[in-house]
């Protein structure tokens, strides 16, 4: 796994500003006010500071902006990074700093002059997402970055405020692995192998064979399976962080690892991108390690489908009936409307197994989402105003862009099959509606239920806020604030 940048957290030392090495980085008020630690490095500088405010350089610049200075006279360091950072920024402005800092830091040690910082741990926790790189398949580049040292007022305190936020910057990491893999490096097994790893961590993991999913009537998950030589997989992992007896939050994750479409095969454009089809379950796990990491006082359960849609002799065809553990026939229209068969079955075993106090699906489920929402938001649909209202508040809270989309009695009509109880495919209109209305089939009577379709934002062709180009690591720091809010309140 990718490891985070390490922090250390330490009192101002001044005298050890002009010998730092790498990069320093200093904060400076939009209107030109400077901490004890800028002045110590403005006098070292000769008055550099000085004569950037006296410039009229900040007028151009917002809060959370960044100016870099090369090879600085009077510092050993390679570079000088500028901040500027109004004395009471708020979460935004701070992470945004903290990203613009990750961004430009690379591989070398920072030393962050952080005393007067209102919000040190989102200027951190911004860094650390950003500074991000996924370099196990480069053979010529390493994994590890310099660490960053934050010369905070009250140290101890700050990095007992840390600790949690570190903790969600390494389940980002794990999901931003996980959707990164290709897939003849992240099998069905090897993903296997990742989640039953994090029993070292305190997770509670159970990995159901395809036998053990035959036994329990998951025909419509190991129909998605049936042309690939890897072997479908339930992966389930608990943590009882709460009351003992409290029914759980569940996570549903589609964790397909490779998508073909199956029989209705994708045009070869862009395959190589249904590496990512399994970034549902890429963020349930990721959710999970963040709520082991900082002991979270809940009871939550993660469950992921994985699977491989091939196309073969074996392969599930257009127009086959299966059924699902539901006891419901579903007629496949299009073997590339795959994930929404891997979901029914995980979300009816999630209802049967644990009653939860609320479920919540993630998939890249429809290419629908992006041409509605592009790359902003993923679609939020729900049978259950309060769960989802709690979801967009942490979506909102965390900077995970999320916008709800409507179900309806018209959209679910669509879904119904001549030969079979439902088919997996109501074909282009509303596409994103009707594979929610789909899965709202396998919600139990009283769930409460909150779909989110992230095609258009687990894995991106540019840079997103907390992340580079690539896998984001969507929604884990908006779940982990929403157990938080919903499971841990006072």
């Amino acid at each position: 796994m990718t490891t985070p940048v390490s922090v250390a957290f330490t009192e101002t030392e001044l005298d050890l500003i002009a010998s730092a090495e790498g990069r320093v980085a200093v904060f400076i008020t939009p209107d030109g006010k400077l901490d004890q630690a800028g002045r110590r490095v403005n006098r070292l500088m000769k008055g550099t500071l000085a004569r950037i405010v006296e410039s009229g350089a900040l007028e151009k610049k917002s809060a959370g902006d960044i100016i870099s200075l090369a090879w600085p006279v009077g510092l050993s360091a390679e570079a000088l990074d500028i901040l500027i950072l109004p004395r009471n920024a708020s979460v935004e402005e701070s992470r945004r700093a903290g990203v613009a800092l990750g961004r430009s830091k690379g591989t070398k040690p920072l030393l962050l002059l952080g005393a007067s910082l209102k919000r040190p741990v989102e200027v951190i926790l911004g860094a650390v997402l950003r500074a991000y790189e996924f370099t196990p398949h480069k053979t010529s580049e390493t994994q590890e970055g310099g660490a960053i040292t934050a010369m905070v007022a009250k140290p101890d305190e700050v990095e007992a405020a840390a600790a949690p936020a570190l903790a969600v910057a390494e389940g980002v990491f794990f999901t931003r692995d996980l959707v990164s893999e290709p897939a003849n490096h992240l099998t069905t097994t090897e993903f296997a192998n990742r989640i039953l790893a994090m029993q070292d961590i305190g997770l509670k993991i159970t990995v159901f064979e395809e036998s053990d999913l035959e036994r329990l009537g998951m025909g419509a998950l190991l129909s998605v399976g049936h042309g690939s030589a890897s072997p479908t997989k339930m992966a389930v992992m608990e943590w009882q962080g709460g009351p003992e007896g409290e029914p759980p939050l569940a996570l549903v994750g589609k964790g397909v690892v490779f998508d073909t479409g199956g029989i209705s095969l994708k045009p070869s454009a862009g395959m190589e991108d249904m590496t990512m089809d399994m970034g549902g379950a890429g963020v349930v796990a990721g959710v999970m390690r963040t709520l082991a990491r900082r002991g979270a006082k809940a009871n939550v359960v993660g469950l992921v489908g994985l699977v491989e849609n091939m196309p073969s002799d074996r392969a599930t065809r257009p127009g086959d009936v299966v059924t699902s553990m539901k006891g419901d026939t579903i007629e496949v229209i299009n073997t590339d409307a795959e994930g929404r068969l891997v979901l029914a079955d995980v979300m009816w075993y999630a209802q049967e197994t644990y009653q939860p106090c609320g479920m919540i699906d993630l998939a890249t489920l429809t290419g629908a989402a992006i041409v509605a929402l592009g790359h902003e938001n993923a679609a939020v649909l729900s049978n259950d105003d309060t769960l989802c209202n709690t979801f967009l508040k942490a979506a909102k809270a965390e900077g995970e862009g999320a916008w709800r989309m409507p179900l309806g009695k018209g959209y679910a009509d669509l879904m119904k099959s001549q030969i079979a109880d439902i088919k997996n495919s109501g074909g282009r209109p509303a596409g994103t509606i009707t594979a929610a209305e789909f899965l709202h089939r396998f919600v139990q009577d009283g769930s409460a239920w909150v779909h989110l379709d992230i095609a258009g934002v687990a894995s991106v062709k540019s840079e997103t806020p907390y992340a580079p180009m690539g896998a984001s690591g969507w929604g884990v720091m908006a779940l982990n604030r929403l157990v938080a809010d919903m499971l841990e309140g006072d």
